[in-house]
């Protein structure tokens, strides 16, 4: 079935589509201190919520870019309902084909849980870097690893221990390249529990109420097997992390 089909149905429910508490989405908020007009790029922004936060908070501009076509149908009718002035622009792309018009022009570049579109947490933060001016934040979101994974659950994942770091690694590739670590939001096990739990909540009510679609059957098993891997091992041996990071500069 189509991912991003099953992505909105199991993530209705939640605010953010990744496992950190709005609490905690409202403190780095508060941290990040923009001026108004600052310029702000959100690759994989899925429902706009911190870009949208941040343009509520500081009267920022903005482009928000998500593969997703249900992701940017959200995010264009949240900011019409929430900041219908605000000077906001979604796109419906893949976040590794936009260019932006002028290099190195954005006062906060963020890619908070999606990795994967720039090969990883280092391509991530080599892209983003590369979009920011100099003195400005890069914020990303990443998982680490709280203990060694069992052979197990990386078969069952389809997972690398190589893809991802611990939390001590993902904060050094930062430094490694010339970033510097000003602060980390960490999930809790209840952030964790809340991220997952609400999918399992979602794909239900979904299901019930379109017991007719082709891709029920489909939905509820990915939604069984991933239950299965997060109870039986991810609960323990991942953790989630938003990383900060300043880039050199004048600001710094």
């Amino acid at each position: 079935m189509d991912l991003w089909k099953f992505f909105d149905i199991t993530h209705r429910e939640h605010v953010l589509c990744n496992p950190m508490s709005v609490e905690k989405l409202e403190e780095l908020i508060a941290l990040l201190r923009l001026r108004s007009g600052a310029r702000v790029l959100e690759i994989a922004t899925g429902k706009g919520e911190f870009i949208i936060r941040l343009a509520e908070r500081y009267r920022i501009e903005g482009v928000g870019v998500d593969i997703s076509p249900y992701c940017i149908s959200d995010a264009r009718e949240k900011q019409r309902k929430r900041i219908p002035d605000a000077q906001l622009k979604f796109l419906e792309m893949d976040g590794i084909d936009y260019k932006p018009e002028e290099p190195t022009s954005f006062d906060l570049v963020a890619c908070i849980g999606a990795s994967w579109i720039y090969g990883g947490h280092r391509g991530t933060l080599k892209a983003l870097t590369g979009m920011a001016v100099p003195g400005s934040w890069v914020v990303v979101g990443e998982p680490y690893w709280r203990q060694e994974p069992a052979a197990a659950h990386l078969e069952a994942i389809g997972e690398k221990r190589s893809n991802y770091g611990t939390h001590y690694e993902n904060a050094e590739v930062g430094r490694e390249l010339g970033l510097e670590l000003v602060y980390t939001l960490v999930s809790s096990q209840d952030d964790w529990d809340r991220y997952e739990g609400l999918q399992w909540y979602a794909a239900a009510a979904w299901a019930s109420r379109h017991p007719e679609d082709p891709d029920v059957e489909e939905v509820l098993k990915r939604v069984r097997a991933n239950r299965e891997n997060y109870l039986r091992w991810g609960r323990e041996a991942f953790g989630w992390a938003i990383y900060v990071f300043k880039k050199d500069g004048p600001g710094k």
